[in-house]
C-alpha cells in the first residue's frame, strides 16, 4: 500500500494530498505490494494516473484480482487476460503479478494452478503465494508444488509471521492482523532470480529485529548471488512499516561491507525536523 494518512509527518510531508501519496512513496522505495487489484480493478484513468507518476526503474507487484484466484473456475482464461490488457499501462512498471492462493487451495488443485501459470507465465513474471498446510510439511505435495513452479520460472512467495504472533492480541488492529494473516511455517526459499519475502512484524522493534535476524543473511547471500529479492514488510495497522523497512536495510548493511558506509536519508516528511536543528 502507499495511500495511509498515517504516514504523513514521518514518510510524506503534513500537507501531502491523497493523490500524491503515491510519487512520494516511490520517491523513498523502489517498489511496492499493490493490494488494491486484489479487491477491486482498478479504472483505465487511476492505471493511467500510476503509470504517469512512477519513475521508469519503480517495480510494481499487483495481486490477481480476488474474484479469480479464490474461484476454482474451469476456465478463467478470459477473464484473466481481459485483466492483464486492463493493465497495459503499466506493463512497463510490473516487476510481477502476485498470484496469492487461499487455504483452501491445495494439492488437488495443482491441474488448476497449471492452468493459470499456462495463461500468466508467457505474459509476466509470477510470484505464487500458498497457504494450504499440506504444502509446508515438506512431503510429496510440497515437492510437487516447488517442481512445478520452477517448471514455470515462478516465484514461491515466503511469508513470514512469526513476530505477528509472537505476542498477545492487546490491541484491535493487532487481533484483527492475527485474525487476518496466515500462521505458517517459515521456508526460505528462492526458486528464480527474484524472491519473494513477506515480513508481518508487530509495533515492537526489538520483536521484529529478533524474528528478521535470519533473514539478514539469506538476503545478502542472495544479493552476493546476483539475485533481486523482493521484500515487503508490514505491521498490523501498517503505520509502522516504513520504519520497519528501513530498520531491517540499516541492519542489513551490516551484512554487506559495501553498504557499510551508505547514508539513508531523511524521509520527505522528516526533513522539515531536521531543518529545526539548525
Amino acid at each position: 500500500m502507499w495511500a495511509n494518512p498515517q504516514w504523513k509527518g514521518s514518510l510524506y510531508p503534513d500537507d501531502t494530498p491523497q493523490h500524491a501519496f503515491l510519487a512520494q512513496y516511490a520517491a523513498v522505495f523502489n517498489t511496492v505490494e499493490g493490494n488494491t487489484s486484489f479487491y477491486a480493478d482498478p479504472d483505465a484513468k487511476t492505471i493511467a494516473r500510476w503509470a504517469s507518476l512512477l519513475p521508469a526503474d519503480f517495480r510494481l507487484q499487483l495481486k490477481v484480482p480476488s474474484r479469480l484466484s479464490h474461484q476454482l473456475h474451469s476456465d478463467n482464461t478470459a477473464e484473466l487476460q481481459a485483466w492483464w490488457q486492463l493493465l497495459s499501462p503499466l506493463h512497463p512498471l510490473l516487476g510481477m503479478v502476485h498470484l496469492q492462493l487461499p487455504a483452501s487451495t491445495g494439492p488437488a488443485n495443482l491441474d488448476w494452478l497449471t492452468q493459470q501459470l499456462d495463461i500468466l507465465r508467457p505474459l509476466t513474471p509470477i510470484c505464487v503465494e500458498v497457504r494450504h498446510p499440506a504444502f509446508f510439511d515438506k512431503g510429496e505435495a510440497e515437492v510437487q508444488l516447488n517442481r512445478l513452479l520452477s517448471h514455470y520460472q515462478t516465484e514461491r512467495v515466503v511469508l513470514d509471521s512469526r513476530a505477528l504472533f509472537s505476542v498477545p492480541a492487546n490491541s484491535p488492529a493487532l487481533l484483527d492482523a492475527q485474525q487476518k494473516k496466515p500462521r505458517l511455517p517459515v521456508h526460505a526459499i528462492c526458486l528464480t532470480e527474484t524472491p519473494v519475502m513477506r515480513f508481518i512484524g508487530c509495533a515492537d522493534a526489538s520483536i521484529n529485529q529478533h524474528y528478521y535476524q535470519p533473514w539478514l543473511t539469506k538476503i545478502a547471500s542472495w544479493l552476493r548471488a546476483g539475485k533481486t529479492p523482493y521484500c515487503y514488510f508490514h505491521t498490523p495497522d501498517n503505520q509502522g512499516a516504513p520504519a520497519l523497512a528501513r530498520q531491517f536495510t540499516r541492519d542489513l548493511q551490516h551484512q554487506l561491507p559495501e553498504l557499510q558506509h551508505a547514508v539513508l536519508a531523511p524521509w520527505p516528511g522528516e526533513q522539515r525536523d531536521q531543518l529545526a536543528l539548525w
